[in-house]
């Protein structure tokens, strides 16, 4: 069933997928919620737009899946919340899951769950409470035959980068997407590297799982589009953009722009125009 649930997220001719990831408000930062504090409105906004799939907790999924439309995007669950991208941090920090979540993400038929998998400097308390989620997920995503998405999460000191700040360094991304693939993670969300040159080194790490790249912070369209080409060239099986797409002047727009990129090979030029008509 695995395979089955992955055959509607990945594109049929280009096999790859575009997932927009609008989860953010699960982690409890003020500052996520910019561009989703209408969820409902973000949510017809997204399906209009048509990507891939929208990645939203559980809490929010049922906004997506009570739409009746045989053509909106499939549903990522995000599966786990936690405390660790607060700048200053609290005091106790804690990653959990939702000990239900694969049950869960079955009845609203989600397509896969994903789950962090992070590395904070001199917390390995948090690394150790995502690998025993994913461990309880594992188990749970093969009796129902629900596809694992693992986010390896590479995090600055806090202290010197703020809140939600990931390190770029190709050799630690690497070495926490080859844990995620032996944990047993059916997808991977990954982070980009500072050099993108080096990314295909990820891919390679990965072997026969497929690696969706993550967004990270906001970027200019170009630098967004140029970050783009380089993953899928490297082998990257499709990008996992959040805020980039959500706040954007036209997300309808960039939407369409990215596609058409992911799916059709569209050069840098051709998606910012595209972006330009669906700003007019």
């Amino acid at each position: 069933m695995t395979a089955y649930r992955l055959n509607r997220l990945f594109h049929p001719a280009s096999g790859r997928a575009l997932d927009v990831a609008v989860d953010h408000g699960f982690f409890g930062e003020p500052s996520f919620l910019a561009g989703i504090t209408d969820m409902p409105a973000t949510v017809k906004t997204l399906v209009d737009a048509a990507p891939d799939a929208v990645q939203l907790t559980m809490g929010q999924a049922p906004l997506l899946q009570r739409i009746a439309r045989r053509d909106k995007p499939a549903l990522v669950m995000r599966t786990d919340v936690a405390n660790v991208y607060g700048n200053p941090l609290d005091e106790h920090l804690f990653s959990h899951h939702v000990p239900n979540a694969i049950e869960v993400a079955v009845r609203l038929d989600a397509v896969a769950v994903c789950v962090n998998l992070m590395q904070l400097p001199g917390r390995p308390d948090i690394r150790e409470a995502n690998i025993r989620s994913i461990m309880a997920l594992r188990e749970d995503a093969t009796r129902f035959g629900m596809p694992l998405m693992i986010e390896p999460l590479v995090m600055q000191d806090n202290a010197t980068a703020g809140g939600y700040m990931v390190d770029g360094d190709i050799d630690r991304i690497t070495t926490l997407v080859r844990q995620a693939v032996e944990l047993g993670a059916d997808l991977i969300k990954a982070d980009p590297s500072e050099d993108i040159t080096e990314y295909e080194r990820v891919i390679e790490v990965a072997g026969e799982v497929p690696v969706l790249v993550r967004g990270g912070g906001r970027v200019d369209d170009r630098t967004l589009l140029e970050r783009t080409h380089a993953v899928l060239r490297a082998g990257a099986r499709g990008i996992v953009y959040g805020r980039n797409i959500i706040q954007h002047r036209t997300p309808s727009g960039i939407t369409a722009a990215l596609m058409a990129t992911v799916h059709s090979d569209a050069s840098v030029d051709e998606a910012l125009a595209i972006i330009e008509e669906h700003a007019r």
